[in-house]
């Protein structure tokens, strides 16, 4: 996003498997410097439907966000898409860093 929060761009940063994906915060954040963003959202899907946040999801989002946090880049929020309309929220559930 830019400074106005207005979408930039978007990048496909991981492709996981049926039930995994591992992601890295630099792989995040690359793509962000190298367009200069103000800031970024972060979106995965979980395919099972459910979009209840798991330990992983949690650690990344905290690792993305202290990152980010030091580069300048702050994390918006972090939205895990599940069976529409279900979704999760780490900023509308005050969780960490958006409290």
């Amino acid at each position: 996003f830019n400074h106005h929060h207005q979408a930039i761009g978007h990048t496909l940063a991981y492709m996981g498997t049926l039930n995994q994906a591992l992601a890295e915060p630099r792989g995040l954040l690359v793509p962000a410097l190298l367009a200069n963003a103000a800031s970024i959202l972060m979106f995965h899907n979980h395919p099972s439907g459910d979009p209840t946040p798991s330990t992983d999801d949690i650690c990344l989002t905290e690792r993305v966000a202290e990152a980010g946090e030091i580069l300048g880049v702050p994390v918006l929020d972090h939205i895990i898409l599940g069976e529409p309309p279900r979704y999760y929220s780490f900023r509308e559930q005050g969780q960490r860093p958006y409290r």
